[in-house]
This record gives structure tokens, sequence and C-alpha cells, in this order.
């Protein structure tokens, strides 16, 4: 339950915080940080690279993908370290990138770095319109991560099937449907003054997606037709319906989708569910939070329902249910620990909820309560200063996670892009084997350095092997990176006022 704050604490309570951790923690650049991961954006980008690109040991490639099928796909971004356009990670990416401009878009435009964000969630949101062909159709997927694990390949040298998959009514997949309609609501919200016609486009296409992903329901992994395996929808897709309910609702003030997250709330699983990790699967606890900190939300009960089970998420993660199988196990180190495979990816975006709810308390004058414990904004703040601490460097490894940032990190990151000579330094072709046999198995550090990725991370124990087949760990991912530039743009923030602070 949240409770109110004195009135004489919640003035500028969590820079006086943030001023008292500061001294006894590694200092880190949280500027040069978030630079590099707004900049790693363009290694993964799909299609024609523009002339203003910057990651320039990329090039051209995926330039039929969709023509088999007489639809236009080119663009839009590879998930990780390799060369298959999945979609819904894809949106979930842009989602949470969207959400970490509109928080902290000032903060971001303060490091100078505002035009490369909008760049960033463009690229994805106008592969979204390409992809989005009928008002009851969408293009999910292009490539077979089977096929394409088949081969170790640059995107620009690609010989795997590119063929392209799609949900329709007859084959729908509402978790994909639902998630891109969020992440285009986001994103409209975040060209509503730069660019509005852009902005409307945008919603146009997030409320005919919605209302296909809620009339035709189903999972989008059981509708397409290719092997199962990459990116199942576990958790289903009410989830994703909520969510995207509630984007809409806050990109529109349309009371239709704030009924629709009243309605639908039980059986949907919002008031109902309760989850210890948000991902590109499971949306539970990132609606939840959502849901608190929409406007006319504050005193109607089902929102305090929302409200109350995203908290026991924000209790979870700074361990203070009472039930110790509710709480969030940590390494020994002091990082959040889901799972072995990415776990880096479960770490930022609980950091990033709470940096955000933290936000949300301290504008409404409140604390958490956690079984009998009080908890406020900055205890928020501290938890997630922590997790971004320990990714830069502050960790039994004494390295950062961050590819490209500090003196210390991984340089065999599993990518297939990064690991092989730039094509535009060898632009004959790279043959599926070839690739593996001199490139992958080869023990040196990757020739290009994929500045800005965020990898899997270290294990339960702290430990890590920069070893490029060691894929838990080592591989990155769009979606780790996209709510890390929130988190970064958050903390750069408070480094800008506390030096304003102590300017004379």
């Amino acid at each position: 339950m949240a409770l109110k704050l004195p009135m004489f604490l919640h003035h500028f309570s969590a820079l006086i915080i943030f001023l008292a951790i500061l001294p006894f923690s590694q200092p880190f650049d949280y500027k040069d940080a978030l630079s590099k991961s707004i900049l790693y954006f363009e290694s993964q980008r799909s299609g024609h690279l523009p002339d203003n690109q910057r990651a320039t040991w990329r090039y051209d490639s995926g330039l039929s993908d969709g023509l088999e099928q007489g639809v236009d796909l080119i663009g839009g971004y590879y998930d990780a370290g390799d060369n298959v356009k999945f979609g819904l990670p894809m949106a979930f990416t842009v989602t949470m990138l969207s959400w970490s401009v509109i928080e902290y878009g000032g903060q971001i435009h303060s490091a100078g770095e505002y035009q490369h964000a909008l760049e960033a969630i463009k690229w994805g949101t106008d592969y979204f319109i390409k992809a989005h062909t009928h008002p009851n159709v969408l293009w999910a997927q292009v490539g077979s991560g089977f096929s394409d694990h088949m081969c170790w390949q640059r995107p620009e040298d690609m010989t795997t099937s590119r063929r392209a998959y799609k949900v329709d009514k007859k084959h729908p997949g509402s978790d994909l449907a639902g998630e891109t309609a969020a992440a285009m609501a986001a994103a409209s919200i975040v060209f509503k003054t730069t660019n509005p016609p852009y902005s409307r486009l945008l919603l146009k296409h997030a409320e005919q997606l919605f209302k296909f992903a809620d009339k035709y329901r189903g999972r989008y992994d059981y509708s397409l037709d290719v092997k199962h395996g990459y990116y199942p929808s576990f958790s289903g897709y009410l989830d994703e319906l909520l969510w995207a309910a509630m984007w809409l609702y806050r990109a529109t003030e349309n009371y239709h989708y704030f009924n629709y997250a009243i309605e639908k709330a039980a059986i949907h699983g919002g008031t109902t569910w309760y989850s210890k990790e948000f991902t590109w699967d499971v949306k539970h606890p990132g609606l939840q939070i959502l849901a608190s900190t929409l406007k006319y939300t504050e005193t109607h009960k089902t929102f305090k329902k929302y409200r109350s089970k995203g908290e026991i998420f924000i209790c979870a993660c700074l361990n203070k249910n009472k039930n110790e199988t509710l709480n969030v196990h940590r390494t020994p180190g002091g990082l959040v620990w889901v799972r072995k495979w990415n776990n880096m990816n479960y770490v930022v975006n609980a950091a990033f909820l709470l940096a955000v709810y933290s936000d949300h308390l301290q504008a409404t004058n409140q604390t958490i309560d956690c079984d009998g414990v009080i908890v406020g904004p900055y205890d928020l703040l501290n938890f997630s200063k922590s997790q971004l601490d320990y990714i830069l460097g502050s960790n039994p490894m004494g390295m950062s996670y961050l590819v490209g940032y500090g003196p210390k990190y991984p340089t065999r990151v599993h990518h297939r892009g990064a690991s092989i000579v730039s094509y535009r330094k060898h632009n004959r072709s790279i043959e599926c084997t070839e690739g593996y046999e001199k490139w992958f198995k080869n023990k040196g550090p990757n020739p290009n350095v994929i500045v800005g990725a965020l990898v899997g991370g270290p294990d339960k124990m702290d430990q890590f092997r920069d070893e490029r087949g060691h894929y838990r760990q080592t591989e990155a991912c769009t979606y780790n990176t996209a709510p890390l530039v929130g988190i970064l743009a958050k903390f750069y923030g408070m480094q800008e006022d506390i030096a304003t602070a102590n300017a004379p």
C-alpha cells in the first residue's frame, strides 16, 4: 500500500540521498555510457544504412527481405547476435526505448543524444509500418532461427532463408500484435511534438493492431509456419492486451482503453497475477507499474489493485517481502538473478521499473509498505543505482558488461557481424561454414567492437567467461540496452543536478 511521505522529506529527497551514497560508490560516467548505449542500435540495423551511420563497420543487409512474399520488409533490427528479425522482441525493444525517452527525454537531450534516440525508435517504427500491411495482417518474422543458426555469417553475407512469416485472422498473434500496438502507441507520444503527422500515423496503426489483437486471439508462436523454439510466448497474450490498452490510454486519454483495463483487469491477469520478472514475454510487472502512474487512476479501486500487485514486485526486488519465495534472488555481489540465459535483461528491466516508480512516489509524496517495512523513493533509486553500477564495473569481476565502456569489457561477444572482419574492409562473401571455422572458433577478440551492447552477464556466483561460444553470458540483445538507456539518462540527470548544486 502506498503511504504519504511527510512534505519536508518530499522536496529534493532523491537528490539528497544520491549525494549521500555517491561518495561511497565507484564514480561512473553515465553520460558516456548513455551515448554508447544509444549508438548500439546502429550496429543492429537491417536494410539500407543511412549516410550518417556511425557504426561504420556495418553495411547494407537484408535487402530482399519480403521479396518472396511480395511485401517490402527491408529495415528493422536484428535482435541479438544472429540475423533473424523477430517481431516480438523488436517491438518490446521499441516500447522500452520509447518509455525511456518519455520518462527521461530531458536528460537525454541534455546529454546531446535526443536526436539519436529518436532515430533509433523511428528505425523500428518505420519497419512496423511496413510490416502492418492490412488492419488484420502483421508480418511477424523474417528468417528462421534454425536455419540461421546453422551458419556463422555477417548480415551482409546471408545465404540462409529470408522467408517472411505473418499473423492474420486465421493465424492470430495477439501477443505480437499487442506488443507492436504498445510500441507504436508509446512511440506516438515521443513524436507528438517533434513530428505530429508521424505521431498520428503511429497511433492509427497502434489502434488497428490493438483491435486486431483483441478480436482475433491466439499465440503468435502457435500460428507461424516455422519451427518453434525462438521467443515462444509462454505467458500467453492476455498481458500484452492489457499492456497495449494502457499505452493507448496514455497516448490518447481515450476512456475506451481506460475502461478496457478496468473490465479485463482480473480475467487478463493484471490484478490477479504476480511475477518476479518483466521481459519481452512477461509484461505483468511493467503493466502494473504503468497502470499505477497513469492519469486519473489514483483513487480508482481497480487501479489500486494494479498498484498493489506492482508494489509486490517492487518489494521483491528490494527483498522486503516476508515470504522469501516472493523475493528476487541476488548474486553474492548483489546483482538480481533470475536465470542463467541473458540474466541482464531481468536486471535492467527491474532497475528501470524501480527508477520510474521512484519518480512517481516522489511526485505524489508517497512511500510503500512492504510487509510492515516502509520504503521510500530513495530506496528504489538506491536499488536501481546498485544494479547500474554493477553493470558498469562495480562487481566482483571488476569489469563492465556494457561493451566499449570502461577499461575492461567483453571482447568476444557472441555476435556474427562483430566477430567477423567488417564488410567494408573485406567485401568477399564469408560462406556459411567458413564463418564457423575461421571466425567463430577464433580465440582472439572480435575485430569489431559492438559499442553499447549489454551482454547476458555473469552467472549466479558473479563469474563471467568471455568466450564467444558461451552465448548465455556473451550474447547481447536490443531489449537489454533499451531500458538501460532510461536508467543511464536518469542517473546522468542526477549527476548534472549535483554538479549544478555544487557549482560556486
